[in-house]
């Protein structure tokens, strides 16, 4: 993605199964640069991300499709795509092998316009217990013309530690 990036926010949690960053999507920017860094688990999983809305409201209805491609190195690609769901999913795979193994990002397509949809694109990297590195990059859009204002980084396991920081893309 062309463009400078300027900080607007950054949340981190220790232990939690989710980090929200609210307040952090406005009329300045048409892009932001969402990633989620110094990863560590304490049970595997993969990291998924949903949106929040105007009243500061997690959307967690089947309101989201995604597509992703992950390259593994032990196995060769995989694709995967879901439609009407409730999460965004596979932005990278959760491990406990080892602690600071997983990252990536998200970039943000026109959140804060009520009268869009709001899209994404993503890639993150991450270890697979017992298997080794995975590699994923995906496409999601949330299906419902609202007003966005923040963010949502989950696991589908019992919790994760890191930092979620947020950018406009100028």
């Amino acid at each position: 993605m062309a463009g400078n990036l300027e900080f607007i926010k950054s949340v981190s949690g220790t232990s939690v199964t989710s980090i929200d960053v609210t307040g952090c999507f406005s009329d300045k920017y048409d892009v932001y640069a969402v990633t989620v860094t110094d990863i560590s688990a304490t049970a595997g999983g993969i990291l998924q991300f949903r949106l929040i809305d105007s009243v500061g409201s997690v959307i967690s209805a089947s309101e989201y499709d995604y597509a992703y491609l992950q390259v593994d190195s032990w196995r060769g690609f995989l694709q995967e795509k879901a439609t009407s769901v409730t999460t965004i999913d596979r932005l990278t795979y959760l491990s406990t092998a080892s602690t600071g193994v997983g990252g990536g990002y998200h970039y943000i397509f026109n959140p804060y316009d009520s009268s869009s949809y709001t899209f994404t694109t993503s890639q993150g990297t991450g270890w697979l217990n017992g298997n080794g590195s995975i590699g994923t990059k995906g496409i999601g859009v949330h299906k419902s013309a609202e007003q966005i204002t923040g963010v949502q980084v989950l696991t589908n396991s019992t919790g994760f530690s890191g930092t979620v920081n947020v950018y406009g893309v100028k």
